[in-house]
């Protein structure tokens, strides 16, 4: 088997009570995964990522973890994780799934013995107890707002304060303590031993933390530019220097089997920092946003990509690609806004039920469409989210009585939050969750979503999901290593044609302007992201071209 399948492997994304519903409850489940397995086959990714499917009350989403090593009865059974894994394996694919270390659900055993323990007792100890401030601690023991708004800290009815960067229901581990480390290998080998190829590291940059006294005083912990990070891992709760302990020691576990487990961090870290996590000492990938996150403009892409590919060869790793997750607006609808538009201003436009500024959804779909096929071209891992190969756009207009995502509640209305990026698939044309399950969904679906559906798309020449069948069929066809050739002059770049030459010769160039170009000469076209204009390459397009096309390839 190949150790090193990861490296320029596709991932697919499932956010599970997002995906299929087997048990006509509108949740989706891991039957329901099951069932659609032969699907992502087809499509041609490599490896599917399961977001959290362990029993949780469900305070953020599946991120709040009340067993590590067990299923949460509304999606199923270990027995059906382990026919899931045997299915993958039997249609060729891997699966991957997410492990939340930087704290527990308050439902975990964990935390329950340490809320019936007194002040100071050993159980308190994995996780963040501290006496407050002020006349009789009734102030917290800083001033830290959780990343979900509000007060890190919460205090118990025995006065001590317990700490919680996300969610109150999300209690912070005591990295420090033996115990939470001995457990977490624990974990890695169980579900190992289940058969999965690796794990995605939530908030893989917050489990160290300086919790010496005195505490210090910070502010608000969320919203931060990792730029803004100390170089020298200096930061009381952020990518500190003593997490690469236990990435180490986690590396030792993965590689006990054969072939190693794999690990992908998310760790939002300056760039000179990130390479650490992805080293083959420790995680092996860390994930690269900065790629989400930069305009479609050909100049910044062309920084961005050169400093993702050289941070990547630094490490020993291979880069990685994102375009959307469970945690951002669809790709398709931001780049359907203007560009100049914040992060804040997203905000706002959620905010607004996605009606100021209108989104030119045309217009986002078929930029969509470019910037995917340019990062599939792309060596390294590519991880795709569920529902953007059918061009799935964000739905910005749920209801406020929906809404579940904590942000919503804890930031007082402020921050809509990311349920319009997790509201479940459709798969047919209709019915009463266009195919997701007999029993509605848990978020609602918009009425245009049947005509974005599987059942729509499939086998329809210029769908969505034929591009990205075909891209992806290509994109193994086509190979190469895990660099890159610039061709084009300074002045194409500025004019916003970004073209690379793969090592097995094929080429990749994407128009990031309003006007059309000239397509190359001497080379066919293999794959354009949308029409093209004669022999020319219209505006927001990518083509891939190659000489001497064979039927093949």
């Amino acid at each position: 088997m190949n150790d090193h399948w990861w490296r320029q492997a596709v991932f697919y994304q499932i956010y599970p009570r997002s995906f299929a519903d087997s048990g006509a409850d509108g949740i989706g489940d891991l039957p329901g995964v099951t069932s659609r397995l032969p699907y992502l086959a087809d499509l041609g990714v490599d490896c599917v990522w399961l977001s959290p499917f362990y029993p949780s009350a469900l305070a953020d989403g599946g991120y709040d973890v009340a067993d590590y090593r067990d299923v949460d009865p509304r999606l199923g059974t270990l027995d059906d994780f382990d026919r899931m894994v045997a299915e993958a394996d039997r249609l060729g694919l891997k699966i991957m799934v997410d492990i939340v270390p930087n704290h527990t659900s308050s439902d975990h055993a964990w935390f329950r013995e340490a809320l019936r323990s007194a002040p100071g007792s050993a159980a308190r100890d994995r996780y963040v107890f501290r006496d407050g401030r002020g006349p009789g601690g009734s102030l917290p023991p800083t001033d830290w707002i959780s990343c979900f708004g509000g007060p890190a800290w919460t205090r118990l009815p025995d006065g001590q304060w317990y700490l919680h960067l996300f969610a109150p229901e999300q209690p912070d581990l005591n990295w420090d303590h033996p115990e939470v480390r001995a457990d977490f290998l624990t974990t890695l080998r169980f579900w190992s031993d289940r058969g999965v190829a690796g794990f995605r590291v939530d908030v893989a940059h917050g489990l160290a933390k300086d919790l010496a006294e005195p505490l210090r005083d910070i502010g608000d912990v969320r919203g931060y530019d990792p730029d803004e990070l100390p170089e020298d891992g200096s930061h009381p709760l952020w990518d500190r220097d003593e997490v690469h302990g236990i990435f180490r020691e986690w590396r030792k576990v993965m590689d006990e089997y054969d072939p190693p487990r794999i690990a992908v961090a998310e760790a939002w870290v300056r760039n000179s920092r990130r390479t650490p996590y992805a080293s083959p000492d420790e995680l092996g990938q860390a994930f690269n946003f900065d790629f989400l996150y930069t305009p479609l403009s050909a100049p910044a892409l062309h920084t961005a990509i050169d400093s993702a590919l050289h941070e990547a060869r630094t490490a020993g790793a291979s880069a990685t690609w994102v375009l959307s997750n469970h945690d951002v607006i669809r790709h398709a609808t931001r780049l359907a806004l203007p560009d100049e538009l914040s992060r804040a201003g997203r905000e706002a436009w959620l905010l607004a039920d996605g009606r100021e500024p209108e989104a030119d959804r045309e217009l986002g779909l078929r930029r969509a469409r470019a910037a995917t096929l340019l990062m599939l071209a792309l060596p390294g891992s590519s991880y795709l989210y569920q529902g953007e190969e059918l061009g799935l756009p964000e739905v910005a207009d749920l209801p406020r009585e929906a809404l579940q995502d904590p942000t919503w509640e804890r930031s007082g209305g402020r921050i809509k939050g990311r349920d319009g990026c997790r509201v479940p698939l459709p798969w047919t044309r209709s019915g009463p969750s266009f195919g997701f399950g007999a029993g509605g969904s848990w978020l609602p679906q918009p009425a245009y979503f049947g005509e974005l559906s599987v059942e729509a798309q499939d086998g329809v020449a210029g769908s969505t999901l034929e591009l990205y069948r075909e891209a992806l069929r290509l994109r193994r066809a086509l190979g190469g290593d895990e660099g890159v050739e610039w061709v084009g002059s300074v002045e194409e770049l500025s004019a916003g044609v970004l073209r690379f030459r793969r090592s097995t010769g094929w080429h990749s160039l994407s128009n990031l302007s309003a006007v059309s170009v000239p397509l190359p000469e001497g080379l066919e076209v293999v794959l354009a992201s949308g029409p093209l204009d004669g022999g020319r390459v219209p505006a927001w397009t990518t083509v891939w071209l190659r000489q001497g096309v064979s039927d093949g390839a």
